[in-house]
């Protein structure tokens, strides 16, 4: 349980899905728009694991009286041993039901004017108790553990041949009194080992120095949670259930790192919400830069040849740059044939879902040539090359769609600690906007998704 909130460190650890290629010398140093995003993460912690944050704090010699004299000499010893591990269920109403199952050596001096025979006996009973468990939205937990009593299962009785002694009342006296005691011992306990105050603490300053994601094109992510949510407890039978949401932000910088933030000594209250969706979208962002945007446009058009005019005319390619003007992809094409001159088509890039590419609608042309008569050819022309890059060419992202799906879900299924275990699946990953910077492409992509964290075995 300690390391509880350390989940907080895989989820929001988005450098794995951010992505980026082409030429590092020419990227200037720009701040790309934050990204706002949402996690939900049911969290599941079997009993069992409460269970042995007890029996680990309770030993297993509970509780000793060696005294013959005290207690108004009332010429008794007590022994008070665990036989089993505590178990613990879950009730109805936020509580835990407790069971401690105990063996008692007692033994009991009979006699009179300061002479005794004492006989011992080893028996055994089971406590129960009730814990009401409170998560405060502080990160604190409270606890208010009372006692439903115990029951024999084996009864204590003294054998001097043919007088057999039963000291169930006087055993009785001692349980009642060691188990109102051992409320308190479970309550101290309970809530020094649940305070996770001091793990959203560490966790979130984890996130006070920027991630270097990429090296060779010097970018930078830095995550900055901005509130967590969490409802309220569900107690099953045999596990303790809660769903938790982190909103954050995340922001792409390239060129110099950027300012780490200030570490902090407490986190803000978390939000008590009743209810969060299963599923959750998480935006990340891919960078593709315009000399790789003029790679891919050199690859399909440089040196291709087309005609119009029913055949009668031929253009080719001749040279290719893509480049961005007035928050509009601009693809330059220079031709030689027919047409001698240099075309400027733009458009505004969007996301084809079918091709998975980013391709661009609403585009315009613009020729500019020396030679006035290639305008009465213009308009044919147009048709055939607009028509021609509308349809042939496109950014590719199924392998960033394809590795980023793989990516995400092997970082979502993996145990980062010991004890505290994640699954998850990706439903759907896509690109959903697109926006244009002075030195490339940015593609916010959506991942939708679900995950779970499993406290086992700490």
């Amino acid at each position: 349980m300690r390391n509880f909130l350390f989940f907080l460190l895989i989820l929001l650890s988005a450098k794995i899905f951010s992505q980026q290629t082409g030429d590092a010398s020419v990227i200037p140093v720009y701040e790309f728009p934050k990204i706002k995003s949402s996690i939900t993460m049911p969290v599941k912690i079997p009993l069992a694991e409460i269970g042995n944050i007890i029996n680990n704090s309770v030993p297993a010699l509970i509780f000793e009286d060696n005294s013959y004299t005290d207690n108004n000499g009332d010429q008794f010893k007590v022994k008070v041993w665990k036989t089993r591990p505590i178990r613990l269920v879950g009730g109805t109403k936020q509580n835990l039901l407790i069971e401690v199952p105990l063996k008692i050596w007692a033994e009991k001096g009979i006699g009179t004017l300061g002479v005794y025979s004492y006989q011992n006996t080893t028996f055994e009973t089971v406590m129960y108790f009730n814990t009401q468990l409170t998560f405060n939205n502080n990160w604190t937990m409270v606890t208010k553990t009372s006692p439903l009593g115990y029951k024999w299962v084996t009864k204590p009785v003294l054998d001097y041949g043919r007088i057999k002694v039963p000291i169930s009342s006087l055993v009785e006296s001692s349980l009642k009194e060691q188990q109102a005691k051992f409320c308190k011992t479970i309550d101290d306990m309970m809530v020094e080992q649940l305070n996770f105050q001091q793990y959203a603490v560490m966790a979130l300053n984890q996130f006070a120095q920027p991630f270097e994601i990429s090296e060779e094109y010097k970018t930078w992510l830095k995550i900055t949670p901005i509130k967590i949510n969490i409802t309220p407890l569900t107690f099953y039978g045999n596990r303790i259930d809660a769903n938790i949401g982190i909103e954050t932000y995340s922001e792409t910088f390239t060129g110099r790192k950027p300012d780490a933030t200030p570490l902090i000594r407490s986190v803000a209250n978390f939000n008590s919400v009743q209810q969060l969706p299963q599923k959750f979208l998480l935006q990340t962002t891919a960078n593709i830069p315009f000399s790789e945007a003029t790679a891919i446009a050199e690859q399909t058009f440089l040196g291709k040849e087309f005609d119009f005019r029913e055949g009668k005319s031929k253009v080719k390619i001749t040279a290719v740059k893509v480049y961005s003007e007035d928050q509009r992809i601009m693809i330059e094409a220079q031709t030689e044939g027919a047409i001698e001159g240099t075309s400027y088509i733009t458009g505004i890039p969007v996301y084809d879902e079918t091709k998975r590419k980013i391709v661009l609608s609403d585009t315009k042309f613009k020729l500019k040539t020396s030679n006035i008569l290639y305008k009465a050819a213009t308009l044919l022309f147009q048709r055939k090359i607009v028509n021609m890059i509308e349809n042939e060419y496109g950014i590719p992202t199924a392998e960033l769609e394809d590795s980023s799906r793989k990516s995400i879900e092997e970082t979502f299924n993996k145990e980062y600690y010991k004890g505290l275990k994640m699954s998850g699946k990706v439903f759907k990953l896509k690109p959903s906007n697109i926006i244009l910077n002075p030195w490339g492409i940015t593609a916010v992509i959506d991942t939708e998704a679900q995950l779970e964290l499993l406290v086992k075995g700490i």
